[in-house]
């Protein structure tokens, strides 16, 4: 998978296409799936231009994780899920749909099956109120930018 410069993601860091950003570092933007598999479904992304995880320099990397990690414990401490699942994709074959390195952090509940990936587009309004919750939570050591 090559790195497409007109990708969704390329489109939102450029200010070309619309999300709702969780927050936002000098290293990653964080925001709201648009087709969340589970209430609370946000994606962190490198704004380094990578296609795969094994494009994205060890700084891109690092910064990555860093912001994974301490949005998962948003998440889980504004939505109160199950469990947290943090997952990564790299290639079609592993089921990576945007040519642009992403991490998803999705919560989980026991009784509620994944809604299926890429298929039905939430409310904006439903987001900004899941993002709204999760910043209250988001502890970024002062690098975060609403």
């Amino acid at each position: 998978m090559s790195y497409d410069p007109d990708n969704p993601f390329a489109k939102i860091l450029r200010g070309e296409a619309p999300c709702v950003k969780v927050c936002e570092t000098e290293e990653v933007i964080v925001f709201m799936d648009l087709m969340p598999q589970s209430d609370g479904h946000v994606l962190v992304v490198p704004k380094e231009a990578a296609a795969t995880l094994f494009e994205l320099s060890d700084a891109g990397a690092q910064a990555s994780i860093r912001v994974v990690k301490r949005v998962a414990l948003a998440v889980r401490a504004a939505l109160a899920p199950d469990g947290v699942f943090v997952g990564q994709f790299n290639g079609r074959a592993a089921g990576q749909t945007v040519a642009h390195v992403h991490f998803h952090v999705i919560p989980r509940w026991v009784d509620q099956p994944l809604r299926m990936h890429a298929r039905v587009v939430a409310e904006v309004a439903e987001l900004e109120a899941l993002a709204q919750r999760i910043r209250a939570h988001l502890h970024l050591d002062g690098e975060a930018r609403g």
